[in-house]
Order: C-alpha cells, then sequence, then structure tokens
C-alpha cells in the first residue's frame, strides 16, 4: 500500500543495517555482498549473499536462527532468512570494493594493494576491471584519486553485464573511497529477455498505481 512505503523503507533500511553490522563490521567478516527482502502478506523475505554461508549459517543453524528471531522482533513480522553462497567472491564489486577498503584500513600500500585485486579479479576469469580509489592516499596532505584498470570496460553498459561495489576505508588520515567496475562480458540473450521482462513488470506496476 502507498500509505505504507515510506515505513517499510525504513525498516527495510533498520534490517539491513542491522544485518551488515553484524555479519560484516563484526569479526569474523561473512563476506556479504548484497540483502535483498521481499515482502508478501504472510511474511518477510531475507535473501542474504555471502561467500562464506557456514558463518551466517552457524553450527546446527544456530546463528540464522538467532537473527530470524532478533528481526521478528525487530519488525513484529514472520521473517524466513535464505543463503545464497557466492562461488567466486573475485567476480563480486562489492567484496572487492569491501576486500580493498579492509586492506587500506591495515595500512597496507594502497599501490600494491590495488593492483593485487585487479589481477586476482582478472584471474578469476572477468574481462574488464577497474578499481578507484580516492582521499589522502599514504597519508598525502591533498586528496588525490587513483585509478587502475586492466581488460575491457565498455562505456555502454546496456548490453555489458558490469557489476559495480563501493566501500569506504576508516584510514587514521580519513576516509578514503574505493569504486570497483568489474565487466563479465556482453548479457546473454535469457539475460536480456529476463531484464526487458523487469522493466515490462515495472511499467505495468507503475501504471495501476
Amino acid at each position: 500500500p502507498k500509505a505504507l512505503y515510506g515505513e517499510l523503507l525504513v525498516e527495510d533500511e533498520k534490517i539491513r543495517k542491522y544485518l551488515d553490522n553484524r555479519l560484516n563490521r563484526t569479526p569474523p567478516n561473512a563476506f556479504v555482498s548484497d540483502i535483498h527482502i521481499e515482502r508478501t502478506r504472510e511474511e518477510l523475505k531475507v535473501i542474504v549473499r555471502t561467500a562464506r554461508p557456514g558463518l551466517v549459517i552457524g553450527p546446527k543453524g544456530a546463528e540464522v536462527d538467532r537473527m530470524t528471531e532478533e528481526l521478528q522482533y525487530m519488525t513484529g513480522r514472520k521473517v524466513s532468512i535464505s543463503i545464497i553462497e557466492i562461488r567466486e567472491p573475485d567476480m563480486d564489486a562489492q567484496l572487492v570494493a569491501e576486500n580493498v577498503a579492509e586492506q587500506l584500513k591495515k595500512r597496507m600500500g594502497f599501490r600494491r594493494v590495488v593492483k593485487m585485486r585487479t589481477e586476482s579479479v582478472m584471474q578469476a576469469g572477468a574481462k574488464g576491471v577497474k578499481i578507484q580509489i580516492s582521499g589522502r592516499l599514504g597519508g598525502a596532505e591533498m586528496s588525490r584519486r587513483m585509478d587502475v584498470r586492466l581488460g575491457a570496460l565498455p562505456l555502454s553498459t546496456l548490453q555489458a553485464n558490469i557489476d559495480y561495489g563501493f566501500a569506504e576505508s576508516l584510514t587514521t588520515y580519513g576516509i578514503i573511497g574505493v569504486k570497483v567496475w568489474i565487466y563479465k562480458g556482453p548479457y546473454s540473450s535469457e539475460q536480456e529477455e529476463n531484464q526487458s521482462n523487469a522493466a515490462g513488470a515495472q511499467a505495468r506496476a507503475r501504471g495501476r498505481r
């Protein structure tokens, strides 16, 4: 319902912040890339994409059960949590950005960190990658930006499957922003059809409002 849209948006943000703090900001890091929320009349479905599903699930499912209970208490709704494993973390732009940010926080050389990560992404099977970091790099007095790019990265993204991720690293010199683009190749016919169907469904939904 339109009347509840703002309320549900705030609730979604609270859920994402809670899960991000619990799984990504508290050791050990579960490397969660994305938290997707779906709603039905009966329940609230939370889909978590992670490179370490075992940490999210916990021994005998104890961790995921605990999170389910806490989210149900937080929202007053029935909650179900599904876990999707990311089998190739180096092909996930958000995880790559988070990894670079974490290494910078540990005061590792920024040039070396970015070079290693771009090479790892290409070795994982990417067609191209670009990593951009900006801030007081290496403790410099002036803020600056550095870009490292390998392979192809098409300017037109309509038919190109490009994954994007962003993270921030809180260093002793201030915040360093990390942006990552990974080009996985052109969309397949099936992927293009799914995108077209999704766009059509959104247009029909807008027309019914």
